[in-house]
């Protein structure tokens, strides 16, 4: 019988807050974490506002000696990590560290680094390199980090796949305790990519919003015909996967349990998904059957759900074709309406969101949904949460290259 994996703890610096608490409650209440952009003049970009993460000084959270070796997206990993441990309950003895293993989703890694590293050398010359350019922005260095600062000595390491890589970390920690080799994974994304290059370079290719720059909060607005692209977010998404027995053992609280995850590959285009939603629907069909449940099953979606033209209709489409009319029936809500995309940490922290919709029984909602589009014609829970019965949840996560990552995750029961 395969090893059952629960989750034990988890934590998150994002644009709706510095922990889970404040995070959850913002998604409760429908509220949005877009602005105007404040790490950088956008004066000359296209696009001048994203969802930063606001008030957040790592002085609070760890010495600051130690804070300047980390790169932001190092830092929110760490600071995430740390909230999901303590959540989690460990105890001196609890768990071998050698059993214990780190895998996180990072989409691209240390932008405000390489940045400045290219600056500095074409304008100072390359002996003004800063030493410490490698360690800072290289995307390994995430899980690295927080193996140091966890103690956590099993297998570490780092998966980039593009939108879909928080969500592909989760499954791979899954199968790590699974398979036998670790007992405990902190596993989850991160990302930090509001920096002049990311926001312009997601610009070049008609990606970002661009028509809401004086009205922010209603920017991302996913499912709803008048949208024009997703828009920037950052953060941290962390959570500790345990093997059931394990987890008994020492009495830990078990949040909800992680039964499958689906994974597939267009085959098809470099930044759009295949029109009909191919892999998505493969991704979604191999996460059923590995579950072991039949679609009705399924109480909500937290969809991809970006806010591009291309992307909402598509998954729109792969829904309805894997859920025929029971698709009509579900709820299926895009919290990236409040996040923004966070890229390689979209996908924990809709992990995340989805945990805590199981613990509450609450359904989030879609905000900023004004005008239905008739191409995607599912209930998004529009703009206010509801309460209702909530067993098995399911969140999609479709990255650039084709990446398809499909999570299910379960009301906990012995």
């Amino acid at each position: 019988m395969a090893r059952r994996v629960v989750i034990t703890g988890m934590g998150s610096v994002n644009p709706l807050g510095h922990n889970v608490k404040d995070f959850w409650k913002g998604i409760r209440e429908g509220r949005s974490g877009v602005g105007p952009i404040t790490h950088f003049d956008p004066s000359e970009h296209a696009t001048r506002i994203a969802a930063e993460i606001k008030d957040f000084n790592v002085r609070d959270f760890m010495d600051p000696k130690e804070a300047k070796k980390l790169e932001p997206f190092s830092q929110f990993a760490v600071v995430s990590a740390y909230e999901a441990w303590a959540q989690a309950g460990f105890q001196d003895g609890d768990v071998d560290p050698v059993r214990v293993g780190c895998i996180l989703g990072v989409g691209i890694g240390g932008f405000s680094t390489l940045e400045k590293s290219f600056h500095d050398m074409t304008t100072r010359g390359p002996r003004r390199v800063h030493p410490m350019t490698i360690p800072k922005l290289i995307s390994n260095i995430g899980p690295g980090n927080v193996a140091i600062y966890l103690n956590a000595q099993g297998p570490a390491y780092s998966l980039a796949t593009a939108c879909a890589s928080g969500t592909d970390a989760i499954g791979h920690g899954m199968r790590n305790i699974q398979d036998g080799i670790t007992d405990v994974v902190i596993t989850g994304g991160v990302e930090a990519t509001i920096t002049p290059l990311g926001i312009a370079a997601f610009n070049a290719i008609h990606a970002l919003s661009t028509a809401y720059n004086d009205e922010p909060q209603r920017a991302s607005r996913p499912f709803d015909k008048d949208r024009d692209g997703f828009v920037m977010g950052e953060g941290a998404g962390i959570l500790i996967l345990e093997e059931l027995e394990h987890a008994r053992k020492r009495g830990a609280q078990i949040l909800a349990e992680v039964v499958a995850n689906g994974a597939s590959t267009d085959a098809s285009h470099l930044t759009a998904p295949h029109p009909q939603g191919r892999g998505a629907i493969l991704a979604i069909n191999h996460a059923l059957r590995q579950a072991g449940i039949t679609p009705e099953q399924i109480d909500y979606i937290n969809a991809h759900g970006t806010s591009t033209p291309i992307n909402d209709p598509t998954e729109t489409r792969a829904i309805k074709q894997v859920f025929g009319e029971y698709a009509k029936k579900l709820k299926v809500s895009s919290t990236k309406s409040m996040t923004g995309h966070c890229i390689g940490a979209a996908g924990a922290l809709e992990a995340i969101i989805c945990t805590k919709a199981i613990e509450d029984q609450f359904f989030p909602a879609t905000i900023n949904y004004e005008n239905p589009d008739p191409e995607c014609d599912l209930d998004y829970v529009p703009n206010k949460g509801v309460s209702g019965k909530i067993e098995y949840t399911m969140s999609n996560s479709l990255g650039f290259g084709g990446h398809n990552s499909i999570l299910i995750l379960k009301r906990f029961q012995d």
